[in-house]
């Protein structure tokens, strides 16, 4: 099969890539707008829309160019449709919409969140199905047994903040930076993770779903309980003590659901995968119980295009094909849609 052109558009990165093969990289290109939307503490979609019609068909050619192909080398063209903000993924849809017909190439929709759970087949080789996904991307954590490429079951899901929005939200309220998951690991470092007791949500329900509005109203509670009684802030304690919570909950629901399912292979996928301590606590976890753990390189983690051509191979061979009537569609609130 012909390399595949991905386009990813759905939050704050304009990506584009090529992929052969479904795990080979030939180029993986993404413009972030990290600066842009750091004045305003989080990602504005009105502003994110228009730098991604700045930024789309120069990062495209930059993929070409530095794949050294043109579109009559490709064998198809991928693009994020779902989920994301819908003036986002509109503009990567529509520009996808255009090349596939100008140049006469099949159209491929991906969904962000399988193409994230996918992105560790890109560099870990001997990764097979089936295992257990732990996916904390943007406004998802999710729980997914991924039996195949395209087939999954959806756990545990989130109830109401997913963990990445837990770290920007905190992060907001302690002024420390955005995006938040940097920003919080990087005074949590400095900082003693059992300095404060915050609650660890949703560990003795017998589910595998999430919850982090409740821990990140602890939070919020204990800052203006410290300024009220005049008590100094420790910026890092807190950071620190917020984050070991965060990792807690995840790692232990995680190691709950690979027991209980009897799967000896966990994943980790998604923006919030770059955390260190994410990281670390996972593998060693995994080590003790003799879980295989898998987790992608940090360019991998962000959001990138490489995952959605890597995906779209598997959707060609499955005959998965859009057409250009192919619409874009929102996270749908709360409730899980991947």
């Amino acid at each position: 099969m012909k390399p595949i052109l991905g386009i990813e558009t759905s939050c704050d990165e304009t990506a584009a890539a090529i992929v052969e093969d479904g795990v080979k990289i030939l180029s993986n290109i993404i413009a972030s707008q990290i600066d842009i939307h750091r004045k305003y503490g989080g990602v504005v979609p009105e502003i994110a829309g228009r730098k991604h019609l700045e930024a789309l068909l120069p990062v495209i050619e930059e993929a070409m160019s530095e794949a050294n192909l043109t579109f009559n080398d490709l064998e198809a063209i991928a693009v994020t449709h779902k989920p994301g903000l819908i003036g986002a993924l509109l503009v990567g849809l529509s520009a996808a919409k255009t090349l596939a017909y100008c140049h006469n190439l099949p159209l491929i929709g991906v969904n962000h969140i399988l193409a994230h759970i996918y992105s560790n087949h890109l560099i870990h080789k001997d990764l097979t199905h089936p295992y257990l996904s732990l996916t904390v991307s943007g406004g998802h954590t999710l729980l997914v047994h991924s039996k195949s490429p395209l087939e999954f079951e959806i756990l545990g899901s989130t109830l109401d903040d997913a963990a990445g929005e837990g770290f920007d939200k905190i992060a907001k309220l302690l002024n420390l930076g955005f995006p938040g998951g940097p920003a919080i690991q990087k005074y949590a470092e400095k900082g003693n993770p059992n300095a404060i007791k915050f609650p660890r949500p949703m560990l003795k329900k017998k589910n595998y779903n999430f919850s982090f509005s409740g821990l990140k109203t602890a939070v919020a509670v204990y800052v203006q309980k410290q300024k009220e009684t005049g008590n100094k802030i420790n910026l890092e304690d807190i950071a620190a003590s917020f984050q070991e919570a965060v990792v807690d909950v995840l790692t232990i629901k995680t190691l709950k659901a690979a027991k209980d399912l009897n799967i000896n292979i966990i994943t980790l996928a998604g923006g919030v995968a770059a955390n260190k301590p994410l990281r670390e606590r996972l593998e060693e976890k995994g080590k003790k119980n003799q879980i295989k753990i898998y987790v992608p390189p940090l360019y991998l983690c962000s959001d990138n295009a490489a995952m959605i051509a890597g995906i779209a191979y598997h959707q060609i061979l499955a005959g998965d094909f859009a057409s250009l009537s192919l619409n874009a569609e929102a996270s749908g609130g709360k409730k899980p849609r991947i």
